[in-house]
Order: structure tokens, then sequence, then C-alpha cells
């Protein structure tokens, strides 16, 4: 069996921010089982450690559930409530990742997802954007390099206990659908300390 080690162009290795303002932490969820509602969480923060082969490298997260953004703040305060996320008792989902490896010509980033006090694994399929210079001014706190990611998946509502099973009256589907799709488009900065 031959090992291959993985090569990605510009690849730094290091310990990196989650850049909050130049990256986005989203989801959609079937509603009425004929359309998608898409949704944010504004707030969150983590660390990306790169490691010398790429497939040791991991994640740390953290989003602060109350930073949930649907575009409706009425819907806003019903998902912050006890009946789905209940950010109360409840106020941060996180992540950890448990491994990368190489799935073909892709990769997946392996973890487990804490929200409502439970927590599952959860795989991330993950895309490498790049590395290269941070352009931005010289006393930005985010200086030296830049990397890019995207990582996406699905959860069970239901698992993590996320609402409930009602149904839609006169014998339709599920109000809400039971698969969130997680969407994450994520900009770290090299740590230069």
């Amino acid at each position: 069996m031959t090992v291959e080690l993985v090569e990605i162009p510009g690849y730094v290795a290091g310990t990196w921010t989650i850049d909050p303002l130049h990256s986005d932490v989203g989801f959609t969820v079937r509603h009425l089982m004929v359309s998608k509602v898409r949704g944010r969480f504004g707030t969150f923060e983590g660390t990306v450690v790169t490691g010398d082969d790429p497939l040791d490298s991991s994640v740390t997260a953290t989003i602060d559930l109350a930073s949930v953004d649907t575009g409706i703040a009425k819907r806003d305060e019903h998902v912050r409530s006890a009946d789905f996320l209940d950010v109360e008792k409840y106020p941060t989902m996180s992540y950890r990742s448990t491994g990368v490896r190489a799935d073909g010509g892709d990769y997946v980033l392996d973890g487990e997802l804490t929200l409502r006090g439970l927590t599952k694994s959860v795989p991330l399929k993950l895309e490498i954007g790049g590395f290269g210079p941070d352009p931005f001014r010289e006393d930005d706190p985010f200086k030296g390099a830049r990397a890019g990611f995207t990582a996406t998946g699905e959860i069970s509502r239901l698992e993590f206990g996320v609402g409930d099973t009602a149904r839609v009256p006169g014998g339709g589907g599920l109000g809400l659908g039971e698969k969130i799709q997680i969407i994450l488009e994520i900009q770290a900065a090299l740590r230069t300390e």
C-alpha cells in the first residue's frame, strides 16, 4: 500500500484564527416542505490548526446561538426560544474536529457537534479555498497570511432535540424539514505571535 502526502498549492502550516468579518456560518431548512428558509449566525469564533501534513489538521469553533438571523425578527425570536434552540439554557453550539481524511479527490472533516447539551458525530465535506498573503493594513490584528475553507454538511434537527415533529394540518408533511443543511465559508488569519 502506497501512502501519498497530500499536496496543496501555497499550503502554510500553523495556527489560524477564524476572521468573523470575512466568514459566514449559514444554514438552510425546508419550510412547509415547499421552500427553503435560509439563516446565519452572526457571532462565532474558532481556531484552525494546519499540520505539517494537511491530514493532521484540526478545527474548534463556538457559535453564539442568540446571534441567529433568518431575516425576520419574529421568527428569530421563536428560533431562540425553548421550542427550538433554547438559547437561555444552551447559549452556544460548538464543533471539535476529530480528524481530516481524503475521500477521492475531496476532503472530509470528521468532528463532533454539541447542540442543546447533545454531542453527535457530524462529518463535513471540506473544500480548501487556498492560502495567500494578507493584503490588509499593518495594524490589522489579522496580518501575515490568510486561508480560506468551505465546509458543508447536514444534521437532523430532531437528533439534537430542535423543534418537534408537528405536521401541517390537512395531512401535509412536517411543517419544518428534519434535515438542516450547514454551509460554512471560513476565512482565517495566521497567528503571528
